[in-house]
């Protein structure tokens, strides 16, 4: 692909044809607005849209006023730092005000509310993302060289690429994201800078670090992309577990899922990033703020040892995702769990009470004998789970 293989128009798509979005162009006014970032980069590169962002030079409080004006109701989801919500019938749009920077420190930044499109630009991140489409006409504006970046599927800082780390940090893990869902082609500037500031990723919160690694990772095949951040020094600031054997396990979890056509997932891939340890699964956890799920999964994934056994048992035991993920960490088949619901064992505690047993502990050791009987029988019916139960009291007598 070829820088003039893509227009400095916006081709037509459903969305740039909502009758929602009209709506809203009417209401702030056409020439003060302009669609900007994954929507348009997306749009140009065929692919589909989820969500749509605007940018204007309206102040927020005049946004507020003109949608309510017009009968369109917002929220002020970020109104400090100039963005509103527009809650569109086919699904809302952010609006936010032109914004320059005035301050940074890596983590966060001190902005002011701009005029000038072209002042708002070059405050983001990558020239791809710096594309502004006008409502009506789908003409572009490209300031930064984004159209040519990415009709190279080059993904490139806009100005001095160190500067724009030392911005905001996160902009590294964001680089290699980008890579990874969008790169073929390497840009040397950014490569050496992120090599370079690495270790400033240790100060930014482990939230965002942990958004970014399992965002990246659940991107169809990022295992290039994780070398080279292994290989140039920040992937061990971010995560040290992961070794060249972690990588290696990615890369064939990677290759199992696409052999049984399972979706790519962030966390199962995260788990294949680090060793069979449990405690250390709870750590990391615990360090990239995951949620109680999440943890769950990950310390499931890191018991692994051995063959998995029964797909189904497996998936009794630990639940659905979790089975799947053992099973694709070990090569082994996922089809038997396909359509299967997991089923309850249809035996509750007041029935044996009811054939002669105290409550108490021997219920609870009655239970669950029948329990492991009727799993290793593949879960059969309550007739067979009375049997069991029958047996299970006959031996007791």
């Amino acid at each position: 692909m070829g820088e003039r293989d893509l227009p400095a128009r916006l081709p037509e798509a459903a969305w740039t044809r909502r009758a929602d979005l009209a709506h809203l162009v009417a209401a702030l006014g056409a020439d003060n607005v302009r669609w900007v970032g994954g929507a348009v980069r997306d749009t140009l590169l065929g692919g589909p849209v989820k969500d749509i962002d605007a940018a204007t030079p309206h102040q927020p409080d005049e946004v507020l006023a003109l949608l309510k004006a017009a009968g369109i109701r917002s929220v002020p989801t970020g109104y400090d730092h100039g963005t509103i919500t527009a809650v569109l019938p086919d699904g809302p749009v952010e609006i936010t005000t032109l914004r320059q920077d005035v301050s940074t420190d890596g983590r966060r930044a001190t902005v002011a509310f701009a005029q000038d499109w072209r002042d708002d630009a070059a405050r983001r991140d990558f020239t791809i993302n710096a594309l502004y489409a006008h409502p009506q006409t789908l003409e572009i504006a490209d300031w930064f060289g984004g159209l040519g970046d990415l009709a190279a599927r080059r993904v490139r800082f806009i100005g001095d690429a160190r500067q724009r780390i030392r911005e905001d940090h996160l902009r590294i893990l964001r680089y290699y994201r980008f890579q990874a869902r969008f790169g073929s082609a390497l840009d040397a500037e950014a490569e050496e800078a992120c090599a370079e500031l690495a270790p400033m990723l240790k100060g930014l919160s482990r939230e965002r670090v942990g958004w970014e690694l399992l965002t990246l990772l659940g991107l169809p095949d990022p295992a290039d992309t994780v070398q080279r951040m292994a290989e140039r020094g920040v992937l061990p600031v971010v995560l040290p577990e992961a070794g060249a054997g972690q990588i290696a396990a990615l890369r064939a979890l990677i290759q199992e899922e696409t052999r049984q056509r399972i979706a790519p997932d962030g966390l199962r891939r995260l788990a294949a990033l680090l060793p069979a340890d449990p405690r250390l699964a709870e750590s990391v956890a615990a360090r990239l703020r995951l949620s109680a799920a999440q943890k769950k999964r990950l310390v499931a994934a890191a018991a692994r040892q051995g063959e998995p056994g029964d797909a189904r048992v497996l998936a009794y035991r630990l639940g659905h995702a979790e089975a799947i993920d053992r099973l694709l960490l070990a090569g082994a088949d996922v089809s038997p769990l396909g359509n299967w619901a997991i089923p309850r064992l249809p035996l509750k505690g007041g029935e044996i009470v009811a054939r002669g047993v105290s409550a108490g502990p021997e219920v609870a050791r009655i239970l669950r004998e029948v329990e492991d009987r009727w799993v290793a029988e593949g879960f059969p019916g309550r007739d067979r789970v009375e049997t069991l139960l029958t047996e299970r009291l006959a031996a007791r007598a």
